[in-house]
């Protein structure tokens, strides 16, 4: 027979999972979601008035290449769109892996698994003018060995 304390023990951690409420989704995560779609599709299609719709005129994109900090602007990246989808598109998977929402801001964590590189993107966003805009974006491109 089991002991008295393990039993108690055990309860209170299925009292402790069954109380904890489940996390509600924010009322803004699907208008953020909707945001980051763009982003998504602008990379999908190479079409950069995608991009346009969601950062903000005056973000800016930060990374860290051979230890050194490089910067360009959002309006400088969206001229760069190459008008046409990627040859290998089939092959490329875009996700939102998380959003933290508090007030008026976001934190979203994006995940571009290309068949060379797996590049994460971390996006600061805020609410403008009723929209959700990036206003910062950090990357790490992380390349494949098979590629």
């Amino acid at each position: 027979m089991k002991s008295p304390t393990v039993l108690l023990v055990v309860l209170a951690g299925v009292f402790l999972i069954t109380a904890t409420p489940a996390q509600a989704q924010h009322p803004e995560e699907e208008a953020v979601r909707a945001a980051v779609g763009h982003y998504l599709q602008g990379h999908a299609t190479g079409d950069g008035s995608h991009h346009e719709q969601v950062f903000h005129p005056e973000s800016k994109l930060f990374w860290v290449r051979d230890d050194t900090l490089h910067q360009r602007t959002s309006a400088a990246y969206i001229a760069g769109s190459p008008g046409h989808p990627a040859d290998d598109e089939d092959q490329r998977q875009r996700r939102i892996a998380m959003i933290d929402i508090t007030g008026n801001m976001a934190v979203v964590k994006v995940e571009l698994d290309y068949p060379s590189a797996l590049i994460t993107d971390y996006f600061s966003m805020l609410k403008v003018e009723g929209q959700w805009k990036i206003v910062n974006k950090i990357f790490y491109v992380e390349l494949k060995e098979d590629s």
